[in-house]
């Protein structure tokens, strides 16, 4: 078997490949960095070319420019609803036994301070949930169509593998450099935020468990339970026995683009996925 993962050199695709290799599922990364396949998923013929050679049994789409700033619109836009589209209509044409994994996103929900389910209403309150929102109508509308379209719904999620300039990565890493003798200051927004803080090992083996239902094609991939951006503070800094207040100063009149996003998973449990990496256990994990 193959599997073509697009968005290979991320996070996700690096949890993601190790998992497929360990399932005995042959590797085809695609990403325009690092030592991967250079197919343009925003144009149709390189993606026809590379789903008619390979016949994958599995692909799955994780590439995106993970920001919700307007200056990414027409980025987010190629990547994820025309990369969406042209995935889509490729496997229609030649690989319809291909299960495509579309991911999705918690932000593209209406904003709610209870947990978001599968069937809440979409919100498309900046460019990349617009986005998200259409490449979820492509994969419902190619189901129709007797294609086996998948959408998981991320919430937050992290690792040693992050960038840091996700914000947990970015107090994981200073709090280390702290720990080993750096005088730097940490700005930081909003604390008050609270999220989810989920492993990428553990949420690629929900998509895993997602791509091989038969009847379930939409589900959150996520914890369900939420953290502020404080406790994640106070977690990795007590990790590395420092106190965060000695060492954050809180950005002034910082407005953050949610005050709370947390899904209600019980779907996926019901398939039996769970995560298991704790908080607590995360932040070793990011701090060590």
């Amino acid at each position: 078997m193959k599997g073509i993962i697009i968005g290979a050199n991320g996070q996700d695709g690096y949890y993601l490949s190790q998992l497929l290799k360990q399932q005995h599922v042959e590797v085809v990364g695609v990403s325009p960095s690092g030592n991967f396949l250079r197919t343009d998923i925003t144009n149709i013929n390189q993606v026809e070319h590379l789903i008619k050679s390979n016949q994958p049994h599995y692909i799955f789409h994780l590439a995106a420019n993970s920001t919700t700033e307007h200056a990414a619109l027409f980025d987010n836009h190629a990547v994820i609803a025309t990369g969406t589209l042209n995935i889509l209509e490729a496997v229609r044409k030649y690989s319809t036994q291909s299960r495509v994994f579309i991911c999705g996103s918690g932000l593209q929900f209406k904003k709610s301070e209870k947990p978001i389910k599968e069937t809440d209403e979409f919100e498309a309150r900046d460019g990349y949930s617009i986005s998200r929102i259409q490449s979820v109508y492509a994969a419902r509308y190619f189901r129709t169509l007797g294609i086996r379209a998948y959408v998981g719904y991320l919430f937050n999620h992290e690792s040693p593998e992050r960038s840091e300039r996700h914000i947990s990565k970015k107090i994981s890493e200073a709090a280390k450099r702290i720990a080993a003798g750096s005088s730097e200051t940490l700005e930081i927004g909003d604390i008050s935020v609270v999220k989810e803080y989920g492993f990428a090992g553990d949420i690629v083996q929900g998509m895993w468990k997602l791509v091989n239902q038969e009847t379930t094609f939409e589900a959150n991939i996520s914890t369900g339970e939420g953290h502020s951006i404080e406790e994640w503070l106070h977690l990795c800094f007590s990790l590395v026995k420092k106190d965060w207040k000695d060492h954050v100063v809180i950005q002034q009149n910082f407005t953050a683009e949610y005050k709370k996003l947390v899904s209600d998973p019980a779907l996926i449990f019901s398939l039996g996925w769970r995560p298991q990496v704790s908080f607590e256990n995360l932040g070793k994990i990011m701090v060590s």
